[in-house]
């Protein structure tokens, strides 16, 4: 017995389908804006603007060039929360060596994220 696939049933026909318009550069950098000032990061920007339809590597700039001093790196921004709760518990268990050694090795991994990104201390 043979199988027979249609294609007709896959989608819709093409006359159908909706074209798209392209959004221009200053409307697409007005969305990542808006989007910004509802705390989103970087990358939540870009997967909601996929969402609506605008992919973010079509267009010139980077969401971090337009958001560019707002934009902080997520791996330099977890770290910087890692080394606060680290420190939290230091102070409160001053007897705790092991946690005095990793607030040590969290501060210098910060330096160097720094250091590779740029960032002025």
């Amino acid at each position: 017995m043979a199988i027979k696939k249609t294609s007709e049933k896959k989608g819709e026909p093409k006359e159908a389908q909706e074209v798209t318009k392209k959004a221009s550069q200053e409307e697409y950098e007005k969305n990542v804006l808006e989007l910004a000032e509802k705390g989103m990061t970087a990358e939540k920007i870009g997967e909601a603007l996929r969402k609506k339809g605008m992919h973010p590597k079509e267009y010139d700039k980077k969401i971090s060039k337009i958001l560019g001093s707002k934009y902080i790196n997520p791996d330099l921004a977890n770290t910087e929360q890692k080394l606060e709760k680290i420190k939290k518990h230091y102070e409160t268990n001053s007897q705790d060596k092991r946690s005095m050694r990793e607030k040590d090795r969290i501060f210098s991994q910060i330096r160097k994220m720094k250091k590779y990104l740029k960032i002025s201390k």
